[in-house]
């Protein structure tokens, strides 16, 4: 997966914008599903041009031993959150967290994000009550829409 990350982050850089996020989901066909973003947001065509830059180097590279579907979008209302910087640009904003083992009995945790730090998210969960949480331990992160 590193490399077909890598790979997207060639394409997306030469084009002005950031992978939000690369994954591989299994199932009947696999899904190769990448999320980007630019300053100003992501328009459909910015999507197809960087499907087709990124399919025609996924060809080239066969880093892809498997029949697949590549899915490109924006990152949209319930956007990923990956790395520190996501959870610190979005300070503020609501979230919802899984974690790969349970804080103090329990795996998920929604909530509004106070910051990012030296590896580690603070959620205010309740008023007046936070928790903080380690970033290594946090196995998705999304942002939740404020409709």
């Amino acid at each position: 997966m590193s490399r077909i990350t890598a790979l997207a982050e060639q394409v997306a850089a030469s084009m002005g914008m950031q992978v939000v996020l690369a994954e591989i989901k299994g199932g009947g066909r696999s899904v190769v599903r990448v999320y980007i973003d630019k300053p100003g947001g992501i328009s459909l065509d910015d999507c197809e041009h960087f499907s087709r830059r990124f399919s025609v180097l996924l060809d080239v590279e066969d880093c892809i031993p498997f029949s697949y579907v590549l899915e490109v979008s924006s990152p949209g209302l319930d956007r990923p959150l990956v790395r520190e910087e996501d959870f610190i640009r979005f300070a503020g904003k609501r979230a919802r967290l899984r974690m790969r083992q349970p804080v103090d009995g329990q795996r998920n945790f929604r909530g509004r994000l106070l910051g990012a730090s030296h590896g580690s998210v603070r959620l205010e969960v309740a008023p007046g009550k936070e928790v903080e949480l380690a970033l290594s331990q946090v196995e998705r992160a999304n942002l939740v829409a404020e409709i």
